[in-house]
Formats: C-alpha cells, sequence, structure tokens
C-alpha cells in the first residue's frame, strides 16, 4: 500500500576520500567486498535500478526525495545536508534526526505528493523515491521524464511497479539498496556501514527465538479502510520475517503483498498471534491501541483465542514496509513471541 512510510535511526558518518573505483556488485559478498575495498564513487557509472539503466555522473548536491521515508535514509548516510526538499511526510520523525530533517524544504502539505511542478522548482539533480506511484505523470512526473531533463533517479526495488509484489522480498534487498544509495551518493563506505550494523541487529534478534513443535499462526494487521481489513500477504518484509523467526503467515497466499481480506477470513483462518502495525496518520483504527478495541467490539473477532488471550504484538506500521526501522522489527517480533510462548 503506499500509505506507508519507514521511520530510521542512525547517526552521521564520515566518509574518508581516497582514489579507488568499482563497479556496482548485485549483492552479497561481492557487494561488501567492492564497498570494503574502496572509500570514493568514481562518476560516471551506471546501474540498472527496476529494469532501467541510469547513469550517474556526478555526486548528488541537490537531492529529492519523494516521501519521508527516503529522505530519512539520506540522513542516514550522512548526507542530509544535500537534500534540496522532501515530500510525503507522514509521521513524526524520529528524535535521532529530527534537528536535520526539519532544515529540509518540504515541497508538498503533509500527507500528500509532491508534484512535477514543484518538484523541477528545486532544480534537483537526483530524484529518489520509495513508492513507484510516485514517478508518475500525474504526480513527480516518470522517471523517463525526469530522466531525459538529464536527472537520474532512484527507486526502490521493492517497489518498481505500483501494486505489483515483489517475490522474496527479503534484508538482503534492503541493504543492497543502503550500499547503492551510498555509492550514488558518494559515501559508499557509509552504505556498508548501515548495512553491516543492521544486518548484525537481525541476526542477533533469530538467534534468540525459542523454537517450538508447531510454528505459530500469525496475522500482519496494518489498517482498515471501510471497515475492511488490510493483512500482509506474500512478497513483502513481514512475509520474509516471518520466515526468519518460524512462524505461519495466516495470509501468505494472498495475491499482493498488502491483501484486501475480509473479517470472516480471518475468523476461518484463526491466527495464535496477531501483530499490529501502530500508524501515526490519524486515519481511523490506525493506532494498535485503536485495532484493539476494534477487535475486542467486533461480534466476530471477539470470539477469536487470540483476541480474547490479549495475544498482540505491537510494531510501528512504518516498520513492516522496507527501511531502516524494518530491522528492528524483528527484535520486537521476536520478544513478543517467546513472551507469549
Amino acid at each position: 500500500m503506499k500509505t506507508k512510510t519507514i521511520s530510521i535511526v542512525c547517526t552521521a558518518l564520515t566518509v574518508l576520500v581516497v582514489a579507488g573505483c568499482a563497479d556496482e556488485p548485485s549483492s552479497g559478498a561481492d557487494a561488501k567486498a567492492a564497498a570494503t575495498a574502496t572509500s570514493a564513487t568514481t562518476y560516471p557509472f551506471t546501474l540498472k535500478n527496476c529494469g532501467t539503466d541510469v547513469t550517474y555522473k556526478a555526486a548528488p548536491k541537490k537531492a529529492v526525495t519523494l516521501n519521508q521515508t527516503a529522505a530519512e535514509i539520506l540522513i542516514h548516510l550522512g548526507v542530509g545536508d544535500r537534500i534540496a526538499g522532501t515530500g510525503y511526510e507522514i509521521e513524526k520523525t524520529p528524535p535521532a534526526i529530527a534537528a536535520q530533517y526539519e532544515k529540509i524544504p518540504l515541497l508538498s502539505a503533509p500527507g500528500a505528493e509532491i508534484k512535477h511542478e514543484k518538484l523541477l522548482e528545486a532544480q534537483p539533480d537526483f530524484v529518489y523515491g520509495s513508492f513507484a506511484s510516485m514517478f508518475t505523470k500525474e504526480q513527480s512526473g516518470e522517471r523517463k521524464q525526469l530522466h531525459d531533463l538529464g536527472v537520474p533517479t532512484y527507486l526502490t526495488e521493492f517497489d518498481c511497479t505500483y501494486h505489483e509484489s515483489v517475490a522474496d522480498a527479503d534484508f538482503t534487498m534492503l541493504f543492497e539498496e543502503y550500499r547503492r544509495l551510498g555509492k550514488i551518493m558518494g559515501v559508499p563506505e557509509a552504505g556498508e556501514k548501515l548495512a553491516s550494523e543492521q544486518q548484525a541487529v537481525v541476526d542477533k534478534a533469530v538467534g534468540a527465538v525459542k523454537k517450538r513443535d508447531k510454528p505459530l499462526k500469525v496475522m500482519w494487521f496494518y489498517s482498515t479502510y471501510e471497515g475492511t481489513p488490510w493483512a500482509a500477504g506474500p512478497g513483502g518484509l513481514p512475509q520474509h520475517m516471518s520466515k526468519l523467526v518460524g512462524v505461519e503467515n495466516i495470509f501468505a497466499d494472498a495475491k499482493t503483498k498488502w491483501a484486501e481480506v475480509s473479517w470472516d477470513e480471518v475468523a476461518a483462518r484463526n491466527p495464535d498471534v496477531i501483530v499490529l502495525a501502530d500508524l501515526t496518520r490519524g486515519e481511523p483504527n490506525d493506532t494498535a491501541e485503536e485495532k484493539i478495541a476494534l477487535l475486542k467490539k467486533d461480534p466476530l473477532t471477539s470470539k477469536l483465542a487470540a483476541v480474547k488471550g490479549d495475544r498482540f504484538i505491537t510494531i510501528p506500521g512504518s516498520h513492516m514496509d522496507p527501511g531502516y526501522g524494518s530491522a528492528s522489527a524483528v527484535p520486537t517480533l521476536v520478544a513478543g513471541l517467546n513472551k507469549l510462548g
């Protein structure tokens, strides 16, 4: 779903600049070896991003991020002072980066997307976005349109096509995005450090999982729209995290990574645990507390063992989509599952 953003907590990094160059690695060990072997990006270079070859001729000095999530990622890479504008702000900025974020011009109203004309007014030399729906004629402009104007772009590989599920999305994809952005911005060491730190968080949490004879059935309850629940399906990080910690996502057979389901389906699949997305957008039933009240009030869901037994785990909704906060969702999930037994 496009109405999500990602909170990130990190610190600015200082990068030593020395001679060196490397082609962009695809992923895994090759990416790590290349990133640590050089401390400077050599321009120009070309990346294939969401099926499109994009050439970056120089380190961006006036980047525009189409959403709050993207802005926060660049801040954590230590290049927040190079963001000329951002948009689609829908939640409070994490305290660790609030001072830096508040200095960035907001190019759209809170909760709204940046329009093409407003984007061009900022005279960007790089545009980074987390949702394919933002790179459209109706919003900030199509990627090809921006490329034709000499403005390179980057779209997260998790959302190359709006509403199209990404098969087997995982943390490897997320950490590779940090490395790629680090290279684009000319700070590859920062991208590698961020990826390594987050991998350690995930690994430690997975190592603390208490083994069970039978996997628990889990519902990832994101939001409701006009009374209809939306839950995590296949292809997204919630499904990947489910596999990592050894639980069964009850909607793993849905057609999209964020699926519109029904309360009858939820009751029929009878989850052992419900993971609640705690959202701060201000929409009805967005907060975890509101979701619990809704589940306990509804005649059908109030009878579920998970609801009667208060078998809930609360995770910031923004952490269910790819971003720095996603790694911290794993220890929260593991701690909750271990406590529930």
